[in-house]
């Protein structure tokens, strides 16, 4: 289905056109309607499926087309990371290039105090659309910078991340500074357990719901794990290290403290790594992804911050220091590599508490996932078997290891991307 062929205003259109944009994906073919016809959305979909235009475009359109306040805040997006809310702003950009009257604003934390003006600042102006973080915008609700009593719009984008990260209670007091009716509401996860069907409840209204299939990660991905005791892990990435090059690799670890402490063991080993995490500020993490990306550092330790929205598209390697406990959360980090038509390499660590996850994940994928022997002199790990039911999976006390510690006219726009459809703005 083309957008050409839904009810997206012109101006929205020539902005699809001059961005090369036609097809649309899955999740906007069923989400864009729903959306321009009224109706609460919950949308279950993966990074990198489109989304963001999936909620961005019919809203914009709507704005564009209708007589909305001027002086209100007509759409909230929330986002639980001030990366992903700097990419919708983008995006937004990108899609609102034709529409003159509505212009957003992204607040996010982890800045000085003079961004946090700056904001206070656009905010009492008037901004039609605000793209924000939870804590952030929080904070200027209590300062009185904004209100949300004529709001319109209101989107949770990547609400499992935000619960996991434990926004739960900032989304409910937000939520209920919000118009009790027509305040039409979008959430989008890209998992849904048992909280996010206990969240959808409380915020929306007879939900349409558009609930896509985890993909597989993508075949080029050359998938392979160590089981190993946690003592052994650094060992095995110094094997890796002095057997291949390695210069574009993401470790992802399960705690931000491990973010740190591994940095700290591979910045003694002389590796040129640095460390992404939500400690650290705006400035610092901004300086991070930008010498990460222009090569001038060669690994990036990193929570799963990272393992969603974050576009760069010549990660070589993925290594998963910790196994993520959810198969979805092992899809978004591997996903990370093979991007843009390259090859990549997916490595795990399991430890004898994460063998059971692992199993999980082999089992959502279909496939096993080759176990690769340990290097030479770090002795041997546990065996990849199901730890007895009422077992806690831990090695018996005693065992000794090593290991180291198309459309037809043009109203001169920019041209801004290749043919194919937004599915990028993540």
């Amino acid at each position: 289905m083309t957008f050409e062929q839904t009810y997206l205003n012109d101006n929205i259109l020539d902005a699809l056109y001059d961005m090369h944009f036609e097809e649309m994906t899955p999740i906007q073919e069923h989400c864009i309607p729903a959306i321009l016809d009224g109706h609460d959305v919950l949308g279950v979909a993966q990074t990198g499926t489109g989304k963001t235009a999936a909620y961005l475009l019919p809203i914009l359109s709507m704005l564009d087309d209708d007589n909305y306040p001027e002086d209100a805040i007509n759409c909230v997006v929330m986002a639980p990371t001030r990366e992903l809310a700097q990419q919708i702003d983008q995006a937004m950009q990108g899609f609102a290039y034709y529409i003159d009257d509505v212009s957003s604003i992204a607040v996010y934390g982890g800045n000085d105090g003079a961004r946090f003006d700056q904001e206070t600042r656009g905010l009492r102006q008037g901004a039609p659309v605000v793209i924000a973080t939870p804590g952030r915008l929080l904070a200027h609700l209590k300062m009185g910078s904004l209100d949300l009593s004529r709001t319109s719009f209101f989107v949770l984008d990547e609400a499992d991340r935000m619960l996991d990260m434990g926004f739960s209670e900032d989304i409910m007091q937000i939520n209920a500074l919000l118009p009790k009716d027509n305040c039409q509401k979008v959430m989008f996860s890209a998992t849904m357990p048992s909280k996010i069907r206990e969240l959808a409840v409380s915020l929306l209204h007879n939900p349409v719901e558009v609930k896509l299939k985890v993909s597989r990660p993508a075949d080029k991905i050359q998938q392979s794990a160590y089981v190993c005791y946690d003592p052994q892990k650094v060992g095995i990435i110094e094997h890796l290290f002095k057997n291949g090059d390695l210069s574009r690799v993401i470790i992802f670890c399960g705690k931000k403290d491990r973010v740190k402490e591994i940095n700290r063991t591979l910045t003694k080993l002389k590796i040129n790594c640095a460390a992404m995490h939500s400690d650290l500020t705006q400035q610092e993490r901004d300086d991070v992804m930008y010498r990460f990306k222009s090569g001038q550092v060669d690994v990036l330790v990193a929570t799963d911050i990272v393992s969603r929205g974050i576009d760069i598209d010549d990660i070589s390697i993925v290594i998963n220091f910790d196994v993520p406990h959810a198969p979805e959360d092992y899809v978004h980090r591997v996903g990370r590599t093979a991007r843009a038509e390259r090859d990549g390499m997916a490595i795990t660590f399991i430890n004898e508490r994460d063998i059971s996850y692992f199993m999980q994940i082999e089992r959502f994928l279909n496939k096993e996932i080759e176990k690769k022997p340990l290097p030479e002199g770090l002795g041997e790990g546990p065996q990849y078997k199901a730890a007895p039911r009422g077992s806690s999976g831990r090695s018996r006390n005693g065992h000794r290891h090593r290991g180291g510690s198309s459309r037809q006219r043009h109203r001169g726009g920019k041209k801004r991307g290749g043919k194919g459809s937004p599915n990028n703005s993540q």
